[in-house]
């Protein structure tokens, strides 16, 4: 669809020419139906006045007169007698261009003609009726309404007829008549129709002035009074320009913290490069733990990324025993290392619905987590299950614990609140809030009474 100010004004135009020219053609055959009722009522009306003023006293030569009083130019009427009238009067033209549409006859009990009007004797006699009532005749080309009745108690016969000419002829007029109001209004009401559309369409064109009208960096929201059926446009709008400059503010955020974090080690690192080059052999060990410090940096950097970027998850049911099993191997070296203890408790498979990636960076962040602040010879426990609220993973440490007033701020990016001997950059729990979000899991961190920390998530069942 190109316009839909066009659309609507060629599809209205269109519906309104059809509607028009539909009504019309209904309009026609509508009113021929009911001039045919009517002009039928006026035939049985005019036959049963006709059929009052004859009887059987009427004289001979009184039909001879009406037969000449009913001539026409070029149609003469004609009484079939054996006698001529006394009166040699004429009538013969029209005080109306109609009324040779019109005629009247009279015929004998046997069929035989006595006296027709005008236009019933041009192809010789006109039929006689032989019943009463209502009949299309043909007679000369074209057909005749008739209507019957007989005379004298059967003695004669009457008809009246009216040309299906005059029919159509009215009934045409009567159209034309509707027809030319209605092509002096159908401009009109399509002029009209265009600025009705205009008028209604004006809102969106406010609408798209004040958004094409906004700089780069306006991202407020519109507050443009508008019509009901632009209401959801406007508010889904707003909604995504608030989306996007949390966003920007949360990408804006993220490149500063970024960057003050990856320039602290550098820093280091150039130092610790100096301080070798001059001779100093304890400051190589320091620059390669700085350059595992920036590697670890880099990659969570990598996965928040991932995870701001990667709106979708794949959902599938996977084993989360299986899945830890598998993590602790991987981590056990890093545990032997500083002569800790790694367990995890058995269990029966448990399957829960998730993205098997993101889960295992989940757990792996926590198992490591724990295992980076615990102390030499500590121990971690990682236990699951499955009670009536859902199913559960606990990984406990036997580290320092965080202090309960910063047990909510230590899930923020790049906050450390522990032992900052420890190598790490602030990333892991937030990157690890933002994954169980993303698993429809719970995250929670709670101290232990007999020291330590335990990270717990649940899913609901």
């Amino acid at each position: 669809m190109s316009s839909i100010r066009r659309y609507l004004t060629s599809t209205l135009a269109l519906v309104l020419v059809a509607v028009a020219t539909l009504s019309l053609v209904a309009a026609y055959f509508i009113t021929h139906h009911e001039m045919e009722e009517i002009l039928d009522a006026q035939l049985s009306l005019q036959g049963r006045i006709v059929s009052a003023l004859v009887d059987p006293q009427t004289p001979r030569d009184t039909y001879a007169r009406i037969a000449r009083h009913l001539d026409q130019p070029g149609h003469p009427a004609r009484w079939y007698g054996d006698k001529a009238p006394d009166d040699n009067s004429s009538s013969s033209k029209r005080y109306h261009h109609e009324e040779r549409m019109l005629s009247v006859g009279v015929w004998n009990a046997d069929g035989s003609p006595w006296l027709l009007g005008a236009e019933w004797n041009d192809a010789g006699p006109f039929p006689g009726p032989d019943r009463e009532g209502y009949r299309w005749q043909e007679y000369g080309g074209q057909r005749w309404r008739v209507f019957s009745l007989p005379l004298n108690e059967g003695q004669s016969w009457l008809s009246i007829g009216l040309s299906e000419d005059f029919h159509d002829e009215l009934s045409r007029k009567v159209a034309l008549a509707d027809l030319l109001p209605m092509l002096i209004a159908l401009p009109v009401l399509l002029v009209l129709m265009g600025m009705l559309i205009h008028r209604g369409l004006e809102p969106i064109a406010r609408l798209s002035r004040q958004v094409k009208g906004r700089g780069a960096r306006d991202l407020s929201h519109i507050e443009l009074a508008v019509p009901r059926e632009l209401v959801a446009l406007r508010d889904a709008f707003n909604d995504f320009m608030s989306r996007l400059s949390e966003a920007l503010e949360r990408e804006r955020r993220f490149t500063a913290d970024a960057a003050h974090e990856l320039r602290t080690p550098l820093a280091a690192l150039k130092i610790h490069l100096d301080n070798a080059m001059a001779g100093e052999q304890a400051s190589l060990r320091k620059a390669y733990d700085g350059i595992e410090r920036l590697q670890r940096v880099v990659d969570q950097l990598l996965i928040l990324a991932r995870l701001d970027s990667q709106r979708m998850t794949l959902v599938e049911r996977l084993d989360l025993r299986a899945l830890v099993l598998e993590l602790a191997a991987e981590l056990w070296p890093l545990a032997e290392a500083h002569a800790q203890k790694l367990e995890v408790r058995e269990s029966a498979p448990l399957w829960v619905e998730g993205d098997t990636t993101e889960l295992g960076i989940l757990i792996r962040n926590l198992l490591d987590n724990a295992l980076r602040y615990t102390p030499d010879g500590g121990r971690v426990e990682v236990a699951l299950g499955r009670d009536e609220r859902g199913t559960w993973l606990s990984i406990r440490d036997t580290g320092p614990g965080i202090p309960e007033e910063l047990l909510e701020a230590v899930t923020e990016r790049f906050r450390r609140v522990a032992d900052q001997r420890i190598s790490g950059s602030g990333l892991g729990l937030s990157i690890a809030v933002e994954l169980a979000k993303r698993q429809q899991a719970q995250l929670t961190l709670r101290n232990r009474q007999e020291g330590g920390l335990e990270a717990r998530l649940e899913w609901e069942s």
